[in-house]
């Protein structure tokens, strides 16, 4: 089964949005299996659309198009598919009651030129759309399915994942196709080359499953994907690979699929009945983010405090002015004193602290950009740590954190 991807958009041409959409679903038809051979970007004209809706058709079993569902005139897709089935656009009522009810749940006003998001071709199917306005809509015909999506990536995925992705996986199932199962190691604390070392002769000697490294934002993967007559048959073969993968790599193993540091580090917390608190300079907050991003955290994490200012290391996290006057607020000293102080003054079982340079100035030769120190206190014990990180000022931020998260996932474990 071969698929296509055609997203919608002028401004993917010109720049202005940074198609993600469609490397997201080309990550999911991998992971079912289906070929992926053609990525398109047209823009906002009608001709060209269909021109190449046209030559999509022709060549794909499958076709997912993204972007063209809102209200404005520039969205075109509704009507580019329906030039394609040689249909006319039908007035929908169930897809003007849910756009009317997400109206009202949100609390906005309708304008009149949501009436063109309920105009759907003769024989498309309508998909509801919980996250936005903009249905997405499902085409069947000579054996060819085309799946249109809105272009707001959260809104792609949630139709994507109540829609589009059972669909394909029933479909498969019942024409007789192998069922493609994958497992995603996520490691910290190892580079990509050095946990490739490890693996290589599984890499080498592979055949069902397979396995396959890749790099993540902060973190190194390896993918483990079977093929067989079940997803069943598949979770006894990857469970199989990823014991033995365990055996090499299990100190860098923090999660898996689509686990999250965070997550894990919430998990750590909780499991002891800790609670946590930050102190940051040159991460701004980051951390504190990141954390927070987790559904419960309040259980655990108290708070942070974002201290750019000397003023505010003294005042607020109790650093000694004297560590500051002979150390300098990038030290290893003052790390060590943010991670302790936050600590203290929350009554926190973990304090973290870090200060570094992000850039682009501000450096020295003794203290380059992307210097950063950063610490995690316990009751028992403080550990200090430094890197150079050699990106730009939002680069060394969040390598920053990603550091400093890495360390406390440590010290948890």
């Amino acid at each position: 089964m071969n698929a296509e991807i055609i997203c919608i958009g002028t401004e993917l041409l010109l720049g202005h949005t940074v198609d993600t959409n469609s490397a997201y679903l080309a990550r999911e038809l991998a992971e079912l299996g289906i070929n992926l051979f053609h990525k398109s970007t047209v823009g906002d004209n009608l001709n060209r659309i269909v021109s190449l809706l046209r030559q999509a058709w022709n060549r794909s079993d499958v076709l997912i198009l993204s972007g063209g569902l809102g209200p404005t005139q520039d969205d075109l897709t509704r009507e580019a598919v329906a030039e394609l089935l040689g249909e006319p656009l039908e007035f929908r009522e169930e897809a003007w009651e849910e756009i009317l009810s997400y109206f009202r749940k949100t609390g906005r006003s309708l304008p009149e030129s949501n009436r063109r998001q309920a105009m759907f071709p003769a024989s498309a199917r309508m998909l509801s759309n919980r996250l936005g306005t903009a249905p997405g809509l499902f085409v069947e015909c000579n054996g060819k399915y085309l799946f249109a999506f809105p272009g707001v990536p959260r809104e792609l995925i949630g139709l994507w994942e109540e829609h589009g992705r059972p669909f394909l996986k029933r479909l498969l199932s019942e024409t007789g196709h192998p069922v493609l199962t994958s497992k995603m190691i996520r490691m910290i604390g190892i580079g990509e080359s050095a946990m490739e070392e490890r693996v290589m002769d599984l890499i080498q000697n592979q055949t069902n499953p397979t396995i396959a490294p890749y790099v993540g934002k902060g973190d190194v993967l390896l993918r483990i994907t079977a093929r067989g007559n079940s997803e069943a048959e598949n979770h006894r073969r990857i469970d199989e690979m990823y014991h033995r993968v365990q055996e090499r790599l299990g100190e860098y193993i923090y999660g898996t699929d689509e686990e999250t540091l965070e997550e894990v580090i919430g998990r750590q917390l909780t499991a002891k009945g800790w609670t946590l608190a930050t102190a940051e300079s040159c991460t701004g907050g980051l951390i504190g983010h990141r954390l927070t991003l987790v559904p419960g955290s309040s259980a655990y994490y108290l708070g942070g405090v974002v201290s750019y200012s000397n003023r505010l290391k003294t005042d607020l996290l109790q650093v000694p002015e004297s560590i500051l006057q002979e150390y300098g607020a990038v030290s290893e000293e003052t790390a060590r004193a943010m991670a302790e102080g936050v600590r203290l003054i929350t009554g926190a079982d973990v304090g973290i602290g870090v200060t570094g340079i992000a850039g682009p100035d501000g450096g020295t030769e003794m203290k380059p950009v992307g210097l950063v120190y950063y610490s995690v206190a316990l009751s028992d014990k403080t550990v200090v740590e430094h890197r150079i990180f050699p990106y730009d000022r939002s680069g060394n931020k969040e390598a920053a954190a990603q550091a400093v998260l890495t360390l406390l996932w440590k010290m948890l474990r």
